[in-house]
């Protein structure tokens, strides 16, 4: 039974009840990957999008489905191939020859959760045409513009040690993921308990605990997550110090990036430091929020020169220099 919070001046206990219901229904069927699901989550309370990026075998795909089983909404999954056509995304027209006319038939772009798996093995058309829709959150059919269903959340995954028939995308639409998230192999323990689940028969099924409307009175207290002058000041300074690293002191990392991050990354910061900050139960952001998102929200933004790639330096330790050499006003 879902809890019921249409009105968005709820309580922060029932809203704060309702995150924890969501972690606890991916829990029973996710082991571990706890910095994933805050990530996802992250996505879903702000209304932005993922990219995804594992090894296979890491639960990726699962956890996404399992999280649109916890909620009442729509979901599909996408298999993203290089034969794929925008069409097979968006829709198209079908002709009825009965009455001589022609009716939208709706792509899978039309759910509430949408799994674009393996985005980087489809063509750069079928890539544009999902990146479209995530950007204006309507699907063009016939010359009608039809929007998407609300929320609408493209958690896309991709696969980085196997390049041959992909077509990585550009940073301009990579520009679009609010967050690029890393996910790890589990511990030992962890493990233990993966292969005990599967060799036990323990995998449980997902009931949904929340609803549509639950997600947007948690959208809406999410944006009321406070963030003072002190801290807008501070992201202000990471996204700058990432375009000219001299100006704080770094030097030595100005040969090393050749764009820094958009604007477009100081917005996605602060809203993803408000939503972490919410799930763990703060009406308030910390320097500590913005430091954990900041790699997320950047280590696909900040583009490498090829002197950092021959020095086996990667755009993840450049941010996670950024951090440590911008002070906090």
């Amino acid at each position: 039974m879902t809890q019921q919070l249409p009105d968005p001046t709820v309580s922060a206990e029932a809203l704060h009840g309702a995150v924890a219901a969501i972690r606890h229904e991916i829990a029973r069927v996710v082991v571990g990957q706890d910095a994933f699901v805050d990530r996802v989550l992250v996505a879903l309370l702000t209304g932005n999008h993922a990219l995804i990026e594992g090894v296979p075998g890491l639960a990726k795909t699962l956890t996404v489905s399992t999280l649109a089983s916890a909620i009442e909404c729509t979901f599909s999954r996408i298999q993203f191939t290089p034969d794929l056509l925008p069409a097979d995304v968006t829709g198209t027209l079908i002709f009825n020859p009965r009455d001589g006319e022609f009716s939208v038939r709706r792509g899978p772009i039309f759910a509430n959760v949408v799994l674009a798996d393996e985005i980087n093995r489809a063509p750069a058309k079928v890539q544009s045409a999902l990146l479209e829709a995530m950007q204006e959150r309507q699907v063009t059919i016939g010359g009608d513009s039809l929007p998407l269903p609300k929320p609408f959340l493209v958690l896309a995954t991709q696969n980085p040690i196997e390049q041959e028939g992909t077509y990585p995308l550009p940073e301009a639409q990579l520009d679009r993921f609010m967050l690029k998230i890393l996910v790890h192999y589990p511990s030992r323990e962890e493990e233990r308990a993966i292969l005990a689940q599967s060799l036990d028969g323990l995998v449980e099924e997902i009931r949904p605990v929340v609803s549509v409307a639950d997600v947007a009175a948690l959208q809406v207290a999410t944006r009321r997550v406070e963030v003072n002058d002190r801290l807008r000041e501070y992201i202000v300074r990471l996204v700058e110090a990432s375009r000219d690293p001299a100006r704080y002191q770094m030097a030595s990392l100005a040969p090393l990036i050749e764009y820094g991050a958009s604007p477009r990354a100081a917005v996605f910061l602060a809203r993803g430091a408000q939503a972490y900050a919410f799930l763990h139960g703060r009406t308030y952001i910390t320097p500590d929020d913005v430091k954990a998102l900041a790699p997320d929200v950047f280590r696909h933004r900040v583009v490498i020169t090829y002197e950092a790639e021959a020095q086996g330096i990667t755009a993840e330790e450049i941010v996670t220099r950024l951090l440590e050499g911008v002070g906090i006003p």
